[in-house]
């Protein structure tokens, strides 16, 4: 099992970094990869000064207001070596910007020749209010973000590295639609979510299923 998270409170993951005895370089040893989320991954700043410090694979949050420009110089500055699988680019632009937006992005790393893995995050640019007022996503904009992203990869011949979901392995109904035809009055049934709406076991793996079979 590898584990992942939000290189989020910084004195959380310093106090878990560890100066490897035989390399002697430092490791986040809370995550085998962390990445920096939309809201803190500004050039100048602590989290991007402290990632750049670590061995560990990073991931980027790519969201509407991520610039070509930016990019590349947040690229430089965690992979300076341009090591091969360091940098991980996890889309989550939301299904109504995503075709504009991406395609510059894809563009600007491809002129700058920078080796990264691009994945898709089709949760958290698409977090909608319910008509009972519930925070919610519905699984249609979730699956035609990813097959919006898949398509755009495929125009620029790229390769798609993997998809990026909240989920949980419950029965939960936090999440509308899929092929359970979840609607908005089912969601408060159950509804167990601490933050954000996730997709409950069958929509996961729906949605695994469609990611694999657009990509064939």
């Amino acid at each position: 099992m590898y584990i992942s998270h939000e290189a989020l409170l910084l004195p959380y993951e310093e106090a878990m970094t560890r100066q490897d005895s035989s390399d002697h370089k430092w490791y986040n040893c809370s995550a085998h990869m962390v990445w920096v989320g939309e809201r803190t991954r500004n050039i100048d700043q602590a989290h991007i000064e402290y990632l750049r410090g670590i061995e560990n694979p990073i991931g980027i949050k790519c969201g509407p207001k991520m610039t070509g420009d930016l990019l590349i110089k947040l690229i430089s500055k965690l992979n300076p070596n341009q090591e091969l699988g360091k940098i991980i680019l996890i889309v989550r632009m939301g299904i109504d910007v995503i075709k504009e937006k991406l395609p510059m992005l894809l563009e600007a790393v491809k002129y700058h020749g920078s080796p990264v893995i691009w994945m898709i995050d089709p949760m958290h640019g698409n977090t909608k209010s319910a008509s009972n007022g519930y925070k919610t996503r519905y699984f249609s904009d979730v699956y035609n973000e990813v097959i919006q992203f898949l398509d755009i990869l495929k125009a620029s011949k790229v390769h798609p590295g993997g998809i990026h979901l909240e989920m949980t392995g419950q029965d939960v109904t936090e999440c509308t639609g899929g092929l359970q035809e979840i609607n908005a009055n089912d969601i408060p049934h159950k509804y167990q979510t601490l933050c954000d709406p996730r997709l409950n076991r069958m929509q996961s793996l729906e949605l695994a299923y469609l990611f694999g079979k657009n990509w064939q």
